[in-house]
């Protein structure tokens, strides 16, 4: 390695111990807009919780001052409608987990970032698996 080689970037993990997943492209999801859940020194909201939008938590969020539905065009934000995964904040999922609204979580896209504030038992007891494929629940 020469002194002009970049230092390589440590590969983020997921809350159970694997390589962090993607979360969802359709919208663009993540601090960085690169589909995962990734964190870095910039995030200082730490968008590392992969969940599923869900009625009653894009509700809650909204109550919170957190509207997640309404677009925003100048940000290429096109609103969030339940089914949709984005990587939400540790503080305002853990928020919405104690108001008794937390959204799903998938575990494989939530960044290992998120345990210093949320306790892994807590993030399974909200668990799902969801495919990456959802044109077959179509019916």
């Amino acid at each position: 390695m020469t002194t002009d080689d970049p230092a390589p970037v440590p590969e983020e993990l997921n809350v159970v111990g694997g390589p962090l997943e993607p979360c969802g492209t359709e919208p663009m999801t993540g601090f960085y807009r690169d589909g995962c859940c990734s964190t870095g020194p910039e995030d200082r909201g730490s968008h590392t919780v992969c969940a599923v939008m869900t009625v009653e938590f894009l509700a809650h969020q909204r109550a919170i001052g957190n509207d997640l539905s309404t677009p925003v065009p100048q940000y290429a934000f096109p609103g969030l409608v339940p089914g949709d995964r984005w990587c939400v904040t540790a503080r305002n999922w853990y928020v919405a987990h104690a108001d008794g609204a937390a959204a799903p979580v998938v575990l494989a896209s939530t960044n290992a970032a998120v345990l210093a504030l949320v306790p892994l038992e807590v993030l399974r007891t909200h668990a799902v698996d969801v495919p990456g494929d959802l044109s077959g629940l179509d019916g």
